[in-house]
């Protein structure tokens, strides 16, 4: 699987961020039960597989054909489509996981709308995001939220929406912080804003050869510091700009008359 640090791959993604992900999926495993549960986005389905909670059935959703492939081979019953084109049942899936996806679609309320569309009425849907004031620069991030704007756009879908924080101890900022300096040293060489001026392929192209370069050397600077892993992160109702990701959970779809 190509890798241009959007997905988090062991190996190669900080422990930071993989932690981070790994936490989101233990929040969601903690809040569902047996039934059938859709990852939208779910790479190789790694984590997904741990959305299995008793005799429960776990799909997948993947833009990329060979990382479907990749999931039905980890346990999950994955297939290639578009995640705002479901090929699903209305009110089929009990419960939807949709983690750091909705910043990327240009217009994330298609992909709402049939994450709604597809969830039974007594089902649960989580959203995790970027919390825009905490999130770096990143040209595959196209469409951020605020709490307030992410609440918004989820009750025009979902009767019963709550927002929280997924955030991180002392240790997980000190070592963010320390990353997004390094980021702010690197963009300060492009004095022009050049990258900005570039065709958008290029941007994205060039944001991807950045973080090959940058990870192993950002991984070397903090692995002399203390280890990160998902004990790290944890769940609040408290939320302000420093909260590293949303993580929202709708119910009670509303249905189109």
């Amino acid at each position: 699987m190509k890798q241009t640090g959007e997905r988090p791959l062991k190996d190669s993604t900080p422990a930071a961020l993989l932690a981070l992900h790994d936490a989101g999926y233990r929040e969601i495993r903690a809040r569902i039960t047996a039934g059938v549960v859709l990852d939208v986005g779910c790479g190789v389905g790694d984590e997904s597989i741990r959305l299995a909670v008793g005799d429960s059935v776990v799909l997948g959703i993947d833009y990329d054909a060979d990382t479907a492939a990749m999931a039905r081979g980890n346990g999950v019953h994955a297939t290639c489509a578009d995640g705002s084109i479901l090929p699903l049942r209305t009110a089929s899936i009990d419960a939807v996981c949709s983690s750091h996806i909705i910043e990327h679609f240009v217009d994330p309320e298609p992909h709402v709308a049939e994450v709604a569309r597809v969830t039974k009425d007594d089902g649960s849907v989580f959203f995790l995001t970027p919390n825009e004031p905490a999130d770096f620069e990143n040209p595959f991030h196209v469409h951020l939220f605020t709490p307030s704007s992410l609440q918004t756009m989820l009750r025009r879908y979902f009767a019963d929406v709550e927002v929280m924080g997924l955030d991180g101890d002392d240790i997980v900022h000190a070592d963010f912080d320390s990353r997004r300096q390094t980021g702010k040293r690197l963009l300060a060489l492009d004095v022009f804003g050049l990258r900005k001026k570039l065709p958008r392929s290029w941007y994205i192209a060039l944001h991807a050869f950045g973080r090959r370069v940058v990870y192993p050397f950002t991984n070397r600077h903090t692995s002399d510091g203390p280890s990160i892993t998902e004990k790290n992160f944890f769940v609040t109702p408290i939320l302000s700009d420093k909260t590293l990701v949303l993580f929202a959970i709708a119910k009670r779809p509303v249905r189109s008359r």
